[in-house]
């Protein structure tokens, strides 16, 4: 059986959509934060880990924090551990889907473009990652 991280918010949405009530379910996550069974950061630490292996950039990775209520603070703290070269990550990324293959023409760089900016990588490392001088 798997098991995986779940944000304070998420873990107080799945409660509710089981129709428990909020006043039932703040003393049980109480318990849970004090217990360490629930931890922010090691869900921001695990969701960080898998995105970076599935080749997302830090704007995609920021953004899923941000939606299931991690604070700034505690993401900004976990990245600062991890010390990722972004461009790095950009250039895998962007060989893993085209390989050595040249752009036939703008059209084509514009949605390779794309495909690394809907990744969340920011401009900088998607041209980079392209090779366009700019």
């Amino acid at each position: 059986m798997s098991r995986r991280e779940h944000s304070v918010k998420e873990l107080r949405q799945k409660l509710l959509t089981k129709s428990f009530e909020s006043e039932e379910i703040t003393p049980v996550i109480e318990f849970l934060l004090d217990n360490d069974y629930v931890s922010n950061i090691r869900f921001a630490e695990s969701v960080i880990h898998n995105k970076i292996s599935r080749g997302y950039g830090w704007q995609h990775i920021q953004q899923e924090l941000k939606h299931k209520g991690v604070s700034q603070e505690i993401y900004g703290a976990v990245l600062a551990e991890q010390e990722v070269d972004w461009y790095l990550q950009a250039e895998l990324a962007y060989q893993k889907k085209y390989g050595d293959t040249a752009a036939e023409d703008a059209k084509d760089k514009a949605k390779r473009l794309r495909f690394l900016q809907y990744r969340g990588y920011s401009i900088d490392e998607c041209l980079s990652a392209l090779k366009v001088e700019y």
